[in-house]
């Protein structure tokens, strides 16, 4: 179950199809082992002005997603916030509740054995959501999942990261932008089989009552911010790694190249999942591959230090 989870936390908000096609003549770039950091200062490949790159996780404890003197100056000093989403786009927002739904009108119970249903289901009424079951069970498994993930974290409030560094964004007058469209990321469910989805999740319920630290362990590494063991966490998911390419490796790719066309002319804060950027296809190597300079800067949300970002 941990393994699963940590897919949802570190990558499973926006997922892309789309792949491009690595510069053959940086490809020798060699992937050596990262900082242990969630903040990257992008530079040099002609860029005036830095721009940076930081790994979220989507849910955590509200004590937790904090900003550090060095994430607010690098908003200060930005034109621009990339998330994953644009989620300042209410409409787009609101509009991406519509693509949640499996296709075909399909519906839980049409997925699992009458036992795993009433297992799910009985889960719901003793532990309820916002969300009613009735509409719940209409969803893609994965995203019924992340509510399961969020509400086994043990704490009164949960927030996550990019909500955190949007507001911040804004009250500092910075645009939100998003790397790719709602309906595009609730659309890469639909290449996961659902029965595999619903299977998961049925295995994410199987594992409540067993004694674990897994979601602990899940924090603890984030604020860690061990980039390398984020991945070694997702990565041993053996249902997931068959669609690494699908959720994980294209999507990296495709941001590669469109995070090169925005910073040659706005100087920008991407936030994405933490798993998008270690690995040899993550998206910090992409951009080295590219010709860019990254570099570690120092994220700590209890300790006062902008100086390392201004670096």
């Amino acid at each position: 179950m941990k393994k699963i989870t940590a897919f949802i936390l570190f990558c499973a908000v926006a997922l892309g199809l789309y792949a491009q096609k690595s510069n053959n003549k940086s490809a020798a770039v060699k992937n050596e082992p990262l900082a242990n950091t969630l903040l990257w200062k992008i530079s040099g490949h002609g860029l005036a002005h830095p721009s940076y790159l930081f790994g979220t996780m989507h849910i955590l404890c509200a004590d937790d997603a904090q900003l550090s003197d060095s994430l607010e100056y690098v908003i200060r000093t930005t034109d621009k916030v990339y998330f994953e989403i644009d989620m300042d786009n209410m409409m787009e927002m609101m509009g991406a509740l519509r693509y949640i739904r499996m296709n075909g009108n399909q519906k839980l119970a049409d997925l699992l054995s009458e036992g795993d249903y009433k297992k799910v289901k009985d889960y719901f009424t003793k532990n309820p959501s916002m969300i009613p079951f009735s509409m719940m069970e209409k969803f893609k498994p994965y995203f019924i999942a992340s509510l399961l993930s969020e509400q086994k974290m043990d704490c009164p409030q949960k927030d996550g990261m990019e909500q955190v560094i949007m507001t911040y964004a804004k009250k500092k007058g910075k645009e939100i932008k998003g790397l790719e469209t709602a309906a595009y990321q609730a659309s890469i469910f639909d290449s996961i089989p659902y029965k595999t989805q619903a299977d998961e999740l049925v295995k994410m319920i199987d594992s409540i009552d067993v004694k674990s630290n897994d979601d602990t362990d899940l924090e603890d590494v984030y604020r860690s911010q061990d980039l390398t063991k984020i991945q070694e966490m997702v990565m041993k998911e053996d249902d997931i790694n068959q669609s690494l390419d699908l959720l994980l490796y294209n999507r990296n790719k495709n941001w590669a190249v469109k995070i090169n066309d925005i910073i040659q002319s706005t100087p920008c804060l991407f936030a994405v999942g933490a798993a998008h950027l270690p690995g040899d296809l993550g998206v910090i190597n992409l951009l080295k591959k590219q010709g860019y300079v990254l570099t570690p800067v120092k994220h700590a949300p209890t300790n006062k230090n902008t100086q390392v970002a201004r670096k």
